[in-house]
């Protein structure tokens, strides 16, 4: 069973998802009962974190140690790929890659709000990553100046990611400016996770050999797998 969790970075994308089980953004514990539950590849795109606890690299860990191949991308899958890859987990796109080399290190480079899942999880403010790419694109095109160009990624970078909306991004800089911003935008989580998705597809339908990771007795082993477990023994 190949298990993909992704919620607004594909808003508005439609890949071809067969054999592949779409699951709500990750929170803590969900990687942990997909493997109980039999899973032996895991994507992790969307996470929660903030208001919600976010998957635990425990979790991460107790996966890999049961064979199962881990990807991640985009968004908390990429951050979780760059902390976890000396254990196992592949970072797939270019931004896991830049995380895993140092190139970038701003956790909240790919945060953003978004709509409840009734809506499909609509992303209600822009990515810095996203960001970052479509004013480079709108450079190259001359559709920005350079100066206008750095003002604007100035401020890209000092708006929070609960704030920094287009229309917030570029409220001094015209109309004709947010009409190319929207025309051009790159958005390069919706990429990179549909790198994955292929990835994904690739891996094995049976689990590896056990990888040689340990599960230190920490919190998640003594308490919270111990709790999964019974859920699922008790369904």
């Amino acid at each position: 069973m190949r298990v993909l969790f992704a919620g607004p970075t594909l808003f508005g994308v439609a890949p071809d998802l067969s054999g592949i089980s779409l699951r709500p953004p990750a929170r803590l514990g969900d990687i942990a009962r997909a493997v109980l539950e039999g899973a032996t590849a895991i994507g992790l795109v969307d996470g929660y974190f903030d208001a919600v606890a976010a998957p635990w690299h425990k979790e991460i860990l107790y996966a890999l140690a049961s064979g199962a191949t881990l990807l991640g991308s985009s968004s908390m899958g990429a951050l979780r790929a760059a902390e976890c890859a000396p254990y196992g987990m592949r970072p797939v796109g270019a931004i896991a890659l830049a995380y895993a080399d140092g190139s970038l290190d701003d956790d909240a480079a790919v945060a953003l709000c978004h709509g409840p899942a009734e809506l499909g999880y609509p992303p209600l403010t822009e990515p810095l990553v996203n960001v970052t790419a479509t004013l480079a694109r709108l450079l190259a095109m001359g559709l920005l100046t350079q100066a206008e160009h750095g003002r604007l990624a100035e401020r890209a970078q000092q708006l929070n990611f609960r704030d920094r909306t287009d229309e917030a991004l570029l409220a001094d800089a015209g109309a004709a400016t947010l009409a190319a911003y929207r025309q051009y935008r790159v958005d390069r989580k919706a990429g990179d996770a549909l790198q994955l998705i292929e990835a994904l597809r690739q891996c094995p339908e049976t689990r590896t050999s056990p990888s040689g990771v340990t599960v230190p007795m920490t919190l998640f082993a003594t308490d919270l797998l111990p709790a999964l477990k019974r859920v699922r023994d008790a369904a």
